[in-house]
């Protein structure tokens, strides 16, 4: 493959190497648009978590384009929803911070409000660990508030160059999803427990306040997927195993079964839950249903049915359908 450079070599590395049949000026702009790497490197296989891989065997680069175009449709439904439930996420958190605070300093706040470690006994490895955690949080802070302000990000400048302490919610605006997580992670558990009270969440599956984190982590990889226009119609963006109380909740609230967050398709039952949490109207909701689903119906009438089993599970229609009346 080292030796395959123009579009015509690809094209023919995949008629003789693959036994894919492509041929023709508009497919091979289609491969040029959608790139060798990016698109049947990144199409030919599903990869479940635990990096699982499961090859797809193509016969058409046409099967090829509709597994892109689900993908990139996939990413256009959700794009806006995620960085909606991001912003959210924040403003929430950020009212519960200032209200027991009573502060924007983050030195202030770092000392009352993210002090999650004293849960554990003090010299434990829990406590260790907790507060290890902290510590770095603390850091990752700071490094990115000095990162900020070197490629003169204005709202960080503003308070710099004015010598005033930046504000935890101005800070709010530059930290990345994970750190985010993080920060809610280690808040002590009034913190938390009047995060997910905001939020609406099941009281009855988060006794320990760690919902919300969950929450933060699981969008996470998604997230930061859709940002980098990496591949997540087969949910492999998924770098770690979700909290069993997130799983039960959203179980026990959407009356839906075996989410495992294996598939897109859990992914977008979270979304769902959490526009209905932040009060979007039903209209809405269901234009976005619609769109998912209209989304999977289109990749099915496009690929072979062998395919399109690999990419969705046999509750697929059920879970969605279970979905809409949760709606």
């Amino acid at each position: 493959m080292s030796q395959v450079k123009t579009v015509n070599q690809l094209m023919q590395y995949l008629r003789n190497t693959h036994k894919i049949n492509i041929s023709g000026g508009p497919q091979k702009r289609r491969l040029r648009n959608i790139g060798y790497y990016h698109g049947f490197k990144g199409y030919r296989y599903i990869s479940t978590p635990g990096n699982q891989v499961r090859q797809i065997h193509y016969s058409d680069f046409n099967e090829i384009l509709a597994v892109n175009d689900l993908d990139m449709n996939l990413k256009s439904i959700f794009y806006r929803h995620i960085m909606f439930i991001e912003t959210a996420l924040k403003n929430y958190v950020l009212e519960v911070v200032l209200d027991q605070s009573k502060t924007s300093s983050f030195n202030e706040i770092f000392d009352t409000v993210l002090t999650y470690y004293k849960t554990y006994q003090s010299g434990s490895e829990q406590y260790r660990k907790a507060l290890s955690k902290r510590l770095v949080l603390r850091e990752k802070f700071y490094g990115t508030l000095t990162r900020n302000f070197n490629t003169k990000k204005d709202v960080i400048q503003h308070f710099y160059v004015n010598d005033q302490n930046v504000p935890i919610w101005a800070i709010f605006e530059v930290i990345t999803i994970g750190e985010f997580g993080n920060f809610v992670s280690v808040a002590n558990l009034n913190a938390k427990n009047a995060i997910s009270r905001s939020l609406g969440l099941n009281q009855a599956f988060d006794s320990n306040g760690k919902l919300t984190e969950s929450i933060i982590y699981q969008i996470k990889d998604l997230r930061n997927s859709i940002a980098h226009n990496d591949v997540i119609f087969d949910a492999r963006f998924r770098s770690s195993t979700p909290n069993r109380a997130l799983i039960q909740s959203l179980e026990r609230d959407t009356s839906i079964r075996n989410i495992t967050f294996n598939t897109i398709v859990d992914y977008f039952i979270l979304v769902i839950y959490l526009l209905k949490s932040f009060k979007l109207t039903k209209t809405e909701l269901m234009k976005t249903m619609n769109r998912f689903e209209s989304a999977i119906d289109d990749a099915k009438s496009q690929i072979p049915q062998t395919i399109y089993n690999q990419i969705f599970l046999p509750d697929t229609k059920h879970k969605l359908s279970t979905l809409r009346q949760f709606i």
